[in-house]
């Protein structure tokens, strides 16, 4: 069996889907690795630190679609490259099947397996192979680091012989993996933190890790059954924004990461409560990519308004591409091995298995 990759556009993804060392570990269960040349060289990798472990190099990327049985991606490749992909071949990666729709389809129509990973359940036994999880740690704890750069103050208490500084008040906007991490982070580097969240499960692990849960009176549980954020009401909105204008008067920097899969970011952070933010905060908004949740994010700028900085990626992972590089990899040999009868060398797409079953575009 024949597992390759070939290299993303750079200019939009400089996380690669397969580093050395789980080059080995894919070799050491049976596959034959296929790289294009200098694949991980935008990254201090150079094409030795592969071939010191048996990987295959090639400057032609369409053979190494042409000759692979899985073929491992971040994004969805472009056109012309899914059009080399053979009958019965498998193409594995992040390929957005809400963006995506028409171009999966055609590629189904010719037989080929697509596994998107964001589909991946949340149960313990997939774990090890959740790619939302381990990049939204990275993109939570970078935001922060991001945010406080642009602060034009100290995030600590300060107490001198001058006077005290008084510690940033820091204000999470959703507390799923990436905003808890930013909680943890924020906390860590002497912040006061606030969270809030649709879902009440959440208060609990917001404490944990010292920061102050804002709860919507009477408010109603919006969480999936996997977990996952839902769109809230029109009652419970109108409550969060009154809950949350009084709130953003006193935060220093706000951390947005609140998402719906599937569809456009809520923006949660309107433009009468930007105005009455002091002058000098800081919003960092991970949901720009989706539209933002803020009414002025822009993905890739920096928007002023009213004096606050307004600030958003459309891929922060691009600022952490060694860390996010090694947890996805991670993660996709953990996927492929489970999808690997080791014992007959081939794929066994078994749709009894939750995992398989749930991440097969059908």
């Amino acid at each position: 069996m024949k597992i390759g990759s070939v290299s993303e556009n750079q200019k939009i993804e400089k996380r690669i889907s397969i580093t050395p060392e789980i080059a080995k570990k894919y070799i050491s269960i049976g596959f034959e690795v296929h790289l294009s040349k200098n694949y991980g060289a935008h990254l201090g990798i150079s094409d030795k630190e592969f071939k010191n472990f048996g990987v295959k190099f090639s400057d032609d990327e369409n053979e190494i679609i042409n000759l692979s049985n899985i073929i491992v991606q971040l994004g969805l490749l472009s056109e012309d490259k899914c059009s080399l992909i053979k009958e019965d071949k498998t193409l594995i990666g992040v390929l957005n099947p809400f963006d995506n729709k028409e171009k999966l389809v055609k590629l189904r129509k010719n037989k080929i397996n697509l596994f998107s990973l964001e589909l991946l359940p949340r149960i313990t036994r997939a774990q090890s192979m959740d790619i939302l999880s381990s990049q939204a740690n990275l993109a939570g704890y970078k935001a922060v680091v991001e945010s406080f750069a642009y602060f034009e103050k100290a995030i600590p208490m300060m107490m001198t012989a001058a006077g005290t500084i008084p510690a940033a008040k820091i204000l999470v906007v959703g507390a799923g993996v990436a905003g808890l991490q930013a909680i943890a982070t924020a906390k860590r580097m002497g912040g006061i933190v606030f969270a809030t969240d649709v879902r009440m499960a959440s208060k609990e692990q917001v404490e944990s890790l010292g920061g102050k849960f804002l709860t919507v009176q009477g408010a109603e549980n919006l969480e999936t059954e996997g977990g996952y954020a839902k769109e809230a009401s029109d009652d419970f909105k109108k409550k969060q924004e009154e809950l949350l204008s009084e709130t953003l008067k006193k935060i220093d920097i706000v951390i947005c990461t609140a998402l719906i899969p599937g569809k456009k970011a809520p923006v949660i952070i309107k433009e009468d409560m930007i105005n009455n933010m002091q002058a000098g905060s800081i919003i960092y908004d991970l949901a720009a990519i989706q539209g933002g949740n803020t009414a002025f994010t822009k993905a890739d700028e920096i928007i002023e308004k009213y004096g606050v900085k307004i600030m958003g990626e459309s891929n922060i992972l691009n600022k952490l591409p060694m860390s996010a590089s090694s947890l996805y990899a991670k993660n996709v040999f953990n996927f492929v091995e489970n999808l690997f009868d080791k014992e007959n060398k081939k794929l066994n797409i078994n749709l009894e298995d939750e995992i398989i079953e749930k991440t097969l575009i059908k």
